[in-house]
């Protein structure tokens, strides 16, 4: 594993010893992130299929659960031949939206610019998001451009748009009574900007060009509500889009990979034959 910067300007070199980035103990939680990194997770030469997915931890819009959805999912996308890209992106209250989103899509423009050294495909790039970070990469997958051609950042010339997404018992409803509220406030903060609400419901932001998704959730999770995925499953559905939903009948909130047996823990095997179906692992 290496890792390298999101952008290529200098950040502060001072910042208060409160605001100073740490991790908690034992928890695999990181907490106050002002570096914007991509930890790059490259699957053996022999294996590599050319697809590439950038990992977007989740946390609630307040830490970022690195490990056990972010290393070991990383781990797991190795495993089929997948390169991972797990994104320590910007969180509140110090970076309110749009600084995550914009860093969402800076990794995948970045992965897409050094497709050639990662040995991957530029059109074979795709998000994985789970719970606020579900969130994350459902804007990303709804709110995206072709890239920026006048920029002096060869970077940001490009696309933006993953080619598939991937949502773990994600945060979608905003603009909905069910909505986890405490991502949507720790992103927005209070009052809310109703502008922002209604923008950042990913469910109302489905169009024919939204990419192909793939959505598993847990009916029992008190977390996140189950419908937030249903949402985003029927958007879809009415605009043209290939989605595949999958709810399990228990796991609750938070299960990464699932434990080994569970029903919860069959969505890799399911992605992964979802994957290859899309031609996305085709050598």
């Amino acid at each position: 594993m290496t890792t390298v910067p999101l952008y290529p300007e200098t950040y502060p070199a001072t910042i208060p010893a409160d605001k100073q980035e740490r991790a908690a103990d034992n928890h695999g939680c990181i907490f106050n992130v002002h570096y914007p990194t991509l930890d790059v997770y490259l699957p053996e030469a022999a294996k590599a299929t050319g697809c590439g997915v950038v990992v977007c931890p989740g946390g609630g819009y307040n830490v970022l659960a690195a490990d056990h959805e972010g290393k070991q999912i990383a781990e797991m996308f190795n495993s089929f031949g997948i390169a991972a890209f797990v994104l320590k992106y910007r969180l509140p209250p110090d970076y309110m939206h749009p600084i995550p989103l914009q860093d969402a899509q800076r990794a995948v423009r970045l992965v897409r610019a050094s497709a050639e050294m990662w040995l991957v495909r530029p059109d074979r790039i795709g998000i994985i998001g789970f719970s606020a970070g579900g969130h994350l990469a459902s804007t990303a997958a709804t709110l995206f451009d072709s890239g920026k051609p006048q920029s002096s950042d060869m970077v940001d010339r490009l696309s933006c748009r993953p080619d598939f997404a991937v949502l773990g018992y994600p945060v979608i409803s905003f603009a909905r009574d069910y909505c986890h509220a405490g991502s949507r406030t720790n992103l927005l903060g209070e009052p809310l900007p109703p502008d922002l609400v209604e923008l950042l419901a990913s469910d109302l932001r489905v169009t024919k060009d939204t990419p192909p998704t793939f959505l598993f959730h847990s009916a029992d999770d008190s977390g996140v509500d189950p419908r937030n995925s249903v949402d985003f499953f029927l958007a879809c559905q009415k605009n043209g889009v290939s989605v595949s939903l999958h709810i399990f009948p228990t796991g609750g909130h938070g299960f990464g990979l699932g434990t080994l047996g569970s029903n919860e823990a069959q969505w890799p095997t399911l992605l992964h034959k979802w994957l290859e179906n899309m031609g996305m692992l085709k050598r």
